[in-house]
């Protein structure tokens, strides 16, 4: 499967395990790059060596999707929308639009954020589009991995 032209920035997951699955998730997509930020734990430590928490969920995606760490997420936004990337940001806000009426189509740079507090104001300001799943039941939200999966699936149509 040719890979598209969709990238995700992952900005302070807190879960290895989280991190694993959406490395996975990503690899079935054809996702392009990753990019992780802030306190995201990447799949290689400090000192080089592999990750054996996030590798046991990723089953190895983390070694076939090309990824960075970069210091500044807004830095990779900006760099990314002057190549025209558009940039969507998996959030629930006043701002957020149901993300089975979310029409796009790549490149994209699709972004998910902490597990708890989601994704920074400042983000979502320079995002193109913010897209939540509606809920049904008694809870607020899905698990930021299957979420991931659940949204991503559906906007490229896979």
């Amino acid at each position: 499967m040719k890979k598209k032209e969709v990238a995700v920035l992952l900005h302070n997951i807190r879960s290895t395990h989280n991190v694993g699955s959406i490395f996975r998730t990503a690899d079935a997509l054809g996702v392009s790059k990753i990019y992780l930020s802030g306190y995201t734990p990447t799949p290689v430590d400090k000192f080089g060596k592999s990750r054996k928490d996030i590798a046991k969920v990723a089953l190895g995606a983390e070694k076939t999707i090309s990824w960075e760490y970069v210091l500044d997420p807004l830095k990779i936004i900006k760099k990314l929308k002057k190549e025209k990337y558009k940039i969507v940001s998996l959030e629930q806000s006043d701002r957020s639009v149901d993300y089975k009426k979310t029409k796009i189509k790549p490149p994209i740079l699709f972004i998910v954020g902490n597990e708890v507090e989601g994704i920074s104001k400042e983000i979502l300001q320079q995002s193109d589009v913010v897209i939540e799943i509606p809920m049904r039941g008694k809870k607020e939200s899905l698990n930021v991995s299957v979420a991931f999966g659940v949204a991503l699936f559906r906007i490229l149509g896979v």
